[in-house]
């Protein structure tokens, strides 16, 4: 380990990861993975990851450049902290940036998980190339993260890219206590509660009693009526909260991750049906759809490259 090297740290609502990226060879070079959950400790987690990265820094016989977090819900840049996470209640206020700074004396730098993912895939994956994308989480819950004229774009308050926010429809799942916002409709949590309720007056065989989004991908690859409508329903609300934002921001590019990247056969022809209907020509032609290419290590690239920026951010200031 003798050339440059970053720790990433990707908070999630049910696992924490802690990578080690290699600069030489852009890539993660080794990871390490515990359990989080609701009632997850902040504290007793960062020392843990502490504990891990010293590990590391010993056996490289000297400290990493920088070390980047991601954090799964939202996340105060000015302070540092966590600002909100429905997964994470007892992180809310926890200073995790000056936490890592005392621990380690090097430069800590932090972005939300829909932001650190979109700068991954911009750099490492779907989107290299682009100079306009939208990157969305597609996960449990829906974000996204933007890339506008080649720079990260945050917003006045750093909430930009809250696309599970708008609403679409005038009923649907009550996510963020707001009945018909899009992630009620394109999100694990929400496809789950689509299928509950449908369930109720037309049961499926192929389904348990609380099925979760992989429950109805799974149902929805062996034919079941239920499953399949409720995802072509969750694709053709993706595909009008994606014809907005192609109308508004016209991207060259938006990358679907998590549940799109595993199900596209089953979502794809909803979704274009929808934005063909809904966009503008022009802007439709411009844009592409394509998943997440890098899969299960987005969060540990997601990290890593919110390190890499931040060190190159802060040499141009120098200059």
């Amino acid at each position: 380990m003798t050339s440059p090297w970053y720790i990433g740290v990707d908070i999630g609502g049910t696992k924490m990861g802690v990578s080690r990226f290699d600069v030489s060879t852009a890539s993660v070079a080794e990871v390490e993975r515990f359990p989080t959950g609701i009632q997850c400790n902040p504290v007793g987690a960062i020392n843990r990851v502490v504990a891990i990265a010293r590990a590391w820094i010993e056996k490289a016989g000297s400290p990493p450049e920088a070390i980047g977090v991601s954090v799964g819900g939202m996340y105060d840049i000015h302070s540092g902290c966590m600002r909100h996470a429905p997964h994470l209640p007892l992180w809310d206020g926890f200073p995790i940036i000056s936490t890592l700074k005392d621990a380690f004396g090097v430069p800590v730098f932090g972005e939300n998980d829909a932001n650190a993912c979109a700068l991954a895939e911009w750099r490492f994956g779907a989107g290299r190339g682009c100079d306009d994308l939208i990157f969305l989480t597609f996960g449990t819950g829906l974000g996204a993260g933007l890339i506008l004229n080649g720079k990260l774009y945050r917003g006045k308050t750093g909430l930009a890219g809250e696309v599970g926010t708008m609403r679409i429809s005038e009923t649907g799942p009550s996510i963020r206590e707001k009945p018909g916002c899009l992630e009620g409709f394109a999100s694990g949590a929400g496809i789950a509660m689509l299928a509950k309720d449908r369930q109720r007056t037309n049961p499926s065989p192929l389904l348990p009693q609380e099925p979760s989004a992989k429950d109805i991908a799974e149902a929805a690859r062996q034919g079941d009526p239920l499953s399949l409508s409720v995802l072509e329903e969750c694709g053709h609300k993706l595909g009008q909260g994606l014809a907005i934002l192609i109308d508004v921001l016209n991207p060259e590019r938006i990358i679907l991750g998590s549940i799109f990247a595993r199900c596209e056969p089953l979502l794809r022809t909803s979704i274009e049906e929808s934005i063909l209907k809904e966009a503008m020509a022009e802007t439709c032609k411009a844009c592409t759809i394509v998943p997440a290419e890098l899969g299960e290590s987005i969060g540990d690239y997601g990290a890593a490259t919110v390190a890499a920026l931040g060190v190159e951010n802060a040499l141009k200031k120098t200059i």
